[in-house]
């Protein structure tokens, strides 16, 4: 058996790819659409007459009809080999065939190969009955190829198959790669519409938790004065407050979450930290409120964090700490900004201002993991429950 190389040259460039990592991505049937032509034209050229791929040892025969049969058999499948890579195959493997047991050993030989191993990375269905029959074709070839040739030792034909084998597994590693790579690239996206919604449910929680406790703090305060209008009136307008800036930060959430969204839109937290306190105030909750420095405008990821952190801690005392008094300090820095939000305990046997404890984790998880700050929670000394966020300014969530 004698060969150009030119089938399985190929190996060496996957070879090349699969060292240096792009083989992950490489994939040979977009070559094709090309190649199958340049093939076909080549193999029509004098000078590559008999310069093919050659098994068997059959003695060369000049090109007839027959040979342009069989050349264009072997050429013109590849442009489809992405789309029917079984149907390619048969085409392929029966121009190869004819243009051995004829003799005319032309270059579009070389077409088997690059058949073999394209269809090898993009066949998914019956790859092992595809293996099979290709593999009990080569015996009938081989004998008739070993009747018409020169006396081929058995091994020659051997060496073939296996050659071809190896071309066919590069091209099944190939489509393993593919594959793979399809499969992280579902995960990625999985785990990333996941985050995404994790991430919408805790704004939701965020906002609908907080005004909708003032609310029923506020309205359940309301009940009581109905003896005194004055005060009973104040109250509804601070319900309807309320509800109204419950509506317009849950409009900005969904107006954000809008693909059509563009950019520049003002946050609905970006210098809001004192409404926010007197909210609560109105609720019906004491809170002592100190500010050291400004805040950016526009709010930067920093504000916002230090915003909700405030937020999530005023919401606790509202709900587990009622009418208790509350302290909020805030410091902008220019590399962080420091937030701590102190309420006395409601006593031994009441419940803890730190809540049930998933919107603190949710602030843990945003102003630790994700910006490289520091978070703590819990009772103190004392009997406070103390909240203390130190977020980077430069952090980004």
């Amino acid at each position: 058996m004698t060969d150009t190389g030119r089938g399985f040259g190929v190996l060496e460039q996957v070879r090349h790819r699969w060292a240096s990592g792009r083989w992950r991505r490489f994939d040979v049937t977009n070559w094709y659409v090309v190649l199958g032509p340049l093939l076909l034209a080549a193999s029509f050229v004098p000078a590559f007459h008999a310069h093919g791929t050659q098994v068997g040892g059959v003695p060369d025969r000049p090109y007839d009809l027959l040979a342009a049969v069989a050349i264009a058999l072997q050429c013109l499948p590849l442009t489809v080999c992405r789309r029917w890579p079984a149907t390619v195959l048969a085409l392929v493997s029966a121009g190869f065939a004819v243009d051995q047991l004829r003799g005319y050993h032309s270059l579009a030989g070389t077409a088997f190969a690059f058949a073999l191993l394209g269809v090898g990375s993009r066949l998914d269905e019956h790859r092992h009955a595809t293996t099979l029959g290709l593999s009990l074709a080569y015996v009938p070839l081989a004998f008739a190829l070993a009747r018409l040739g020169s006396g081929e030792p058995a091994s020659e034909f051997v060496v073939f198959y296996l050659a071809c084998a190896l071309v066919w597994w590069i091209g099944s590693r190939l489509r393993s790669a593919r594959n793979a790579q399809a499969e992280r690239r579902r995960r990625v996206a999985e785990e990333t519409r996941d985050a995404e919604r994790t991430r919408i449910a805790r704004e939701l929680h965020d906002v609908v938790t907080h005004h909708v406790t003032a609310m029923v703090v506020q309205a359940e305060a309301a009940r009581y004065l109905t003896a005194a209008p004055d005060r009973l009136e104040e109250a509804l307008t601070s319900v309807t407050a309320t509800g109204r800036a419950a509506i317009a930060d849950l409009r900005q959430m969904l107006d954000l979450l809008d693909p059509d969204h563009g950019p520049g839109g003002t946050s609905p937290h970006s210098g809001r930290l004192r409404d926010l306190v007197e909210q609560t105030r109105r609720a019906g909750q004491p809170v002592e409120f100190t500010e050291q420095g400004a805040a950016a405008e526009p709010a930067r990821d920093a504000e916002l964090v230090a915003y909700r952190v405030v937020r999530e801690a005023l919401t606790n005392a509202l709900k587990y700490a009622h009418g208790v008094d509350t302290s909020v300090r805030v410091c902008h820095g220019e590399s962080e900004i420091a937030v701590e939000i102190s309420t006395r305990a409601s006593g031994p046997g009441g419940r803890s201002p730190g809540g049930s404890g998933r919107g603190l984790a949710g602030l843990r998880e945003r102003v630790v993991d994700t910006l490289g700050g520091e978070f703590t929670a819990g009772r103190e000394p004392g009997g406070r429950f103390v909240v203390r966020a130190s977020i980077p300014v430069a952090g980004t969530p």
